[in-house]
């Protein structure tokens, strides 16, 4: 009888959970705005698949690579591979920009690493602060970090 009141009180808990995953998603949101600072290779991963994902359901994704998410933009830079992808965080933001989202990198980023432009790959400009800034505030953007 113990097992049934547990299963029973589980089942109340559970249900309005799923109640709520059933719900439409929220269409009011334009796209989302991804800055990345993680130094893990995974968690850049994770953040460009979603945004890959984001793009794919036709909401708009900008993206900023900051501090050691810059390090994703340098040519040549170590590419790790994930399964079941067999993509690198590399491949997956080469792929979108060829999308023609666009990439930037934090302006701090190049002269404290004593980089270039010239080092960037192709489709990643230096950002401007106020246009960050401006992007940010745009209504229907969500901002996602990583």
């Amino acid at each position: 009888m113990h097992y049934i009141r547990l299963f029973t009180l589980l089942a109340a808990l559970l249900l309005p959970l799923h109640a709520l995953a059933a719900e439409p998603a929220d269409n009011s949101t334009k796209g989302l705005f991804v800055v990345i600072t993680n130094p893990d290779p995974m968690t850049q991963m994770m953040a460009l698949v979603l945004s890959i994902q984001t793009v794919a359901q036709e909401k708009s994704v900008q993206i900023l690579l900051c501090g050691p998410g810059g390090d994703l933009a340098i040519k040549e830079s170590k590419e790790v591979v994930f399964k079941p992808l067999n993509k690198s965080p590399q491949m997956l933001l080469n792929d979108l920009i060829e999308k023609g989202v666009p990439v930037e990198i934090c302006p701090l980023y190049l002269p404290n690493n004593e980089k270039s432009e010239a080092d960037l790959i192709s489709g990643v400009s230096v950002a401007k602060p106020p246009v960050v800034a401006e992007k940010l505030r745009a209504e229907g953007i969500k901002l996602f970090t990583f």
